[in-house]
């Protein structure tokens, strides 16, 4: 498995805080940088621009694709998968669905970067 640069850690409470501010735009921005960092580190999955893309146009395919690619980074350690693509069902909770999938995927995230050399945020 070809191994990038670590992701950065990211509070989960700060990437929904910044989504509601700036009415979703850094949402976007998120996924393209959670993306991108799965894609640089791994050499697996859609990458941030294709990840950006589907963002704008059919957001839907990310609520699954995202926490499907995380689940790989574990699996493509031997690890068992923390979540997977079922985790995307989450947003379909009215009102909170959204803030759960966002802590979840972004958790697990944090706890792979930082097993694999990342600092801890503070």
């Amino acid at each position: 498995m070809a191994q990038g640069e670590v992701g950065k850690v990211r509070s989960p409470w700060v990437v929904i805080i910044l989504s509601i501010i700036t009415i979703g735009i850094y949402g976007l921005y998120w996924q393209f940088a959670t993306f991108k960092e799965m894609k640089d580190y791994s050499g697996r999955g859609i990458g941030g621009g294709l990840g950006l893309l589907f963002a704008i146009l059919i957001s839907i395919v990310n609520v699954f694709v995202m926490p499907s690619e995380v689940g790989n980074l574990y699996a493509a350690d031997g690890k068992e998968k923390p979540i997977s693509g079922l985790t995307g069902f989450w947003v379909l909770i009215p009102l909170v669905g959204g803030i759960i999938w966002v802590v979840k995927i972004q958790g697990r995230l944090n706890e792979y970067w930082v097993s694999h050399g990342a600092p801890v945020a503070t």
